[in-house]
């Protein structure tokens, strides 16, 4: 038979699975010998069973009468007594850490007729009248789900007639009056007594704690920090002792260092005269640890004694929950605490340097997450603040400026020295320059893998994207917020990407150390304890990693971001951006020639100019592969909008005015609408449809190569075909590249390296790679729109609509635009990689999509043997740690 009860003697800190974080540990410390009162475990298989069939496994209530009995025999109290009763708490524990998410019921066993036996034991009335009124209070609320407020307003009553403010200052015949006022509510709200048999109190609360694990807290928390659904929770019973017994009594939480700062020493609050609950909800103030050696040095020299040696045995910085029970210390919990990126960066390297833990582990014991964490800035969470909408957190950090709502007036305000926000309903390939000028950007359409988004981050933006109760009015450079706010132009706004919050007014900014670290503009010593230990951890990171780390990068100045970020190249150059600006006015001619004639003469024009923006990419690089693809997106993109054309050739007609321009661009428009432009006309079609542009292109980016190797560099260009769908696609192109590459060697005569690759962003790319391996001399696996064309979403508009109720119903536990989806698009990743490999031993594979810097996903593809990563230059860093993290953890 199976056993679904575990006693503490029996357990062990490896046993979380079945025991719970918190029971395994308690386990752990009783076979340490460290002074735990007595207890047992309902293990997670028995939570499992109920949630999965509404009912107890069989036995089990047999099961936990029997560890009852033994427990009663070892302390000499029987649960219930009349004379001297025992009494149990009743607390959740589930493998992973969730503070505050699940039920606890204190004080089990108490009645009307045991509240008088304990009373007369301890001789105390008043302590044994706080301890019912506390047990019907959270049993009304927890195992009945009666409101809570209907007790509170009750006590709150009692004090009022009382005269006093705190709960302290109440006698027992207050108390005593108090549990009559509650025990009536129970019956009213419930339409049942107060259960007054210890046995049905005991299973109330065990239920009661197995069901607060679908509770809507408990399921949120989950999601947010991705703990699987199907663990349950374990339920510890264990005897209680009592921190509310007077001056000599207390209760207290703890940790072996400093939380929020990792640094050495001895951190936590004490409360005399409380339980546990009373510490963690405020309702007094606490007492440091330094008051509690003032008050009783003897509880307070043990307690340390324990804290020490809890940490050398977890080998981390520790949590502890105690009780003082009339001088006497208890441990109640311990587990590794929970710390910020700061601390966990700098408790690390500190365990490596007091011999605890290797620098291995120590890499471990940190994430990409964190490191992300502290590269942003972050808003003083002392300052004022008036919160105006909330969006979604698009790119994290923190910008303060005046909005604009058009990206030339951003452009022009930034010139001036003024920073701003640019605020759009969405952003386009247009706004690119605006975006550059601009600390932040806020729209109110849009997901985080919009334009807005992906953008931002490559540029390290701050971005709120999708922030729905803005109305955003572009023409008149103003937006409504739900409530009837007006913000105009030159308003200063605040925006926060970690939380997508947006705020009227200036909020003051901390900037980044560590950032400032990865730039070179201060030195490891200057950023303190933290940046020294992002700096050792980096460096192991480093020396582990197998694959590369890229970045994405489209101009110079981002190509040397990202290699003082640490990139081993550029993984992704988008030559779209170049396009815009000044060279519209190219790329419209090129859509309105008429002939061979006229497309040649607009591709020579645009030639010279693509060759000195490569040039710039190859010098800042130089010596590291740079991955140039070739153009992407729908021409459509670059040409202006059919409505506002429309509108305008018509009022030219009108009042006679020159339009024969218009009137071409208005018939090219209307020619190259399409109604899903994403999966038109775009990417290798574009190279295909319009003769000469993709040979134009290659022989830019291999002249400029030429060029800089002549100078005495060492380019090394890599030419990736976008979208490619079969291999007769990319054989058409691949000819083209070849014969450019060919050309620029003769007119140079300099030494040329090239390879000719493609995206794999498309399904049947990913079923046919073995067959595409043989023109390719590389893969990239465009993510984002792989994610795109093999869910069926788009991921400018399904963040926004239908995703978060996706969320809520469980039916996604995170974007697939975030973290890479390892049964679908990973599955066609691992397709890919290992069919293209078949065909062409050595083919190098890499990810250029936004999972390039996910750190979830950076481990994935570590798994898959590819050989590097891509990512935006900020995500450099992260995607290092991950990746060296990847291959110590296995």
């Amino acid at each position: 038979m199976t056993d679904f009860v575990r006693d503490f003697e029996t357990g062990s800190m490896e046993e979380k699975d079945l025991l719970g974080g918190k029971g395994a540990n308690l386990a752990e410390m009783t076979r340490l010998g460290i002074p735990v009162p007595p207890g047992f475990t309902l293990t997670t298989d028995a939570c499992r069973h109920y949630l999965a069939t509404g009912s107890v496994p069989d036995g089990l209530w047999d099961e936990v009468a029997t560890h009852v009995a033994a427990l009663e025999a070892r302390t000499g109290r029987r649960l219930g007594d009349p004379v001297d009763p025992l009494l149990v708490s009743v607390r959740s524990g589930a493998k992973f850490s969730m503070p505050g998410m699940m039920e606890t019921v204190l004080d089990i066993g108490l009645g009307d007729r045991s509240v008088d036996g304990l009373a007369a034991q301890i001789g105390d009335p008043r302590f044994a009248w706080d301890s019912y009124r506390r047990l019907v209070q959270m049993y009304g609320k927890t195992v009945l789900g009666l409101d809570g407020e209907r007790f509170e307003d009750a006590l709150d009553a009692a004090k009022a007639a009382k005269g006093v403010t705190a709960d302290v200052d109440l006698d027992a015949d207050d108390l005593r009056a108090l549990v009559a006022t509650y025990t009536a509510v129970v019956a009213e709200d419930s339409g049942a007594p107060f259960p007054q048999d210890p046995g049905e109190q005991l299973r109330g609360a065990v239920l009661a704690v197995f069901r607060s694990w679908n509770s809507d807290r408990a399921v949120l928390y989950r999601r947010r920090e991705r703990i699987p659904a199907d663990l349950g929770t374990a339920v510890n019973v264990q005897a209680m002792v009592f921190g509310n017994r007077g001056a000599t009594s207390g209760s207290g939480v703890a940790f072996t260092r400093d939380p929020a700062t990792g640094a050495p020493g001895v951190y936590g609050d004490y409360l005399q005269d409380a339980q546990g609950e009373d510490v963690v909800a405020g309702i007094r103030n606490t007492l440091t640890l330094a008051d509690l050696e003032r008050l009783d040095r003897p509880s307070y020299d043990e307690l340390l004694a324990i804290m020490a040696r809890l940490e050398g045995h977890y080998r981390d910085m520790c949590d502890i929950e105690f009780t003082i029970e009339q001088g006497r210390l208890w441990m109640l919990q311990t587990r590794v605490g929970k710390r910020t990126a700061a601390a966990a960066f700098r408790i690390a390297v500190d365990l490596v340097d007091e011999g605890v833990i290797s620098e291995e582990e120590a890499l471990l014991r940190v994430t990409g997450g964190q490191l992300a964490q502290l590269m942003f800035p972050h808003f003083d969470p002392t300052g004022a603040r008036s919160l105006l909408a909330t969006g979604m957190s698009a790119s994290p950090g923190a910008a303060v400026g005046a909005a604009v709502f058009d990206s030339d007036t951003a452009v022009r305000m930034a010139a001036e020295g003024t920073p701003v926000i640019l605020v759009r309903r969405e952003t386009t390939p247009d706004d690119l320059h605006g975006m550059v000028a601009a600390a932040g950007i806020l729209t109110s359409r849009g997901g985080k893998t919009s334009h807005a988004a992906v953008v931002a981050r490559g540029m390290g933006r701050t971005c709120v994207c999708g922030a729905e109760t803005l109305e955003v009015d572009t023409r008149a450079g103003l937006f409504t917020t739900h409530d009837g706010t007006v913000v105009r132009q030159g308003e200063v706004l605040s925006i926060d990407g970690s939380t997508g919050e947006v705020f009227l007014g200036e909020v003051s900014v901390r900037p980044s150390p560590v950032v400032r670290y990865f730039e070179g503009s201060a030195s490891v010593d200057e950023g303190g304890p933290v940046v020294a230990a992002v700096d050792r951890l980096m460096s192991v990171a480093d020396k582990h990693r197998r694959m590369q780390v890229r970045a994405n990068a489209d101009t110079a100045e981002d190509a040397a971001r990202a290699r003082r970020f640490g990139a081993e190249g550029i993984g992704l150059c988008r030559t779209e951006h170049m396009f815009l600006g000044t060279r519209r006015e190219l790329v419209e001619r090129l859509i309105l020639a008429e002939g061979p004639a006229d497309r040649q003469a607009v591709l020579d024009e645009l030639l010279p100019l693509q060759r000195s923006d490569f040039v710039e990419i190859f010098e800042a690089m130089d010596g590291l592969p740079v991955t140039v693809r070739l153009l992407d997106p729908p021409l459509h993109e670059f040409l202006p909008d059919f409505t506002e054309l429309s509108v305008k050739v018509a009022v030219a007609e009108a009042t006679g005015a020159p339009h024969d321009t218009d009137s071409l661009l208005l018939l090219a428009v209307h020619r190259l609408h399409e109604e899903n432009p994403m999966l038109g006309l775009r990417g290798v079609r574009l190279g295909i449809a319009i003769p000469g542009l993709f040979e134009m292109q290659s022989q830019a980016v291999l002249e400029a190569a030429a060029l800089v190797n002549e100078r005495g560099g060492h380019a090394r260009p890599e030419i990736m075909v976008p979208l490619v769908g079969a291999v007769e696609e990319l054989r058409a192109i691949r000819t083209e590249i070849d014969d450019a590459a060919d050309r620029a060697r003769r007119k140079h005569s300099v030494p040329l390296e090239h390879l000719v690759g493609t995206m794999i962003e498309l399904p049947r790319a990913a079923l046919t790679a073995g067959a595409i391996a043989e023109a390719a001399d590389f893969f990239s696996f465009g993510t984002n729109d792989l994610t795109q064309t093999t869910w069926g979403f788009s991921r400018d508009d399904v963040e926004s609509s239908f995703f978060s109720r996706y969320m809520e119903a469980g039916i996604l536990g995170v974007s697939p635009f975030e973290t890479i989806d390892p049964q679908g698009v990973g599955r066609l990743v691992r397709i890919g990689t290992d069919e293209g490999r078949a065909a062409k031993p050595g083919l190098k594979v890499g990810v250029c999509g936004e999972h390039g810097g996910d750190p979830e996903s950076v481990r994935y593809f570590e798994e898959r043997g590819l050989d590097y990563v891509s990512c935006s230059p900020f995500r450099v860093p992260v995607a290092r740690l991950e990746a060296g993290r990847a291959v110590v953890g296995g």
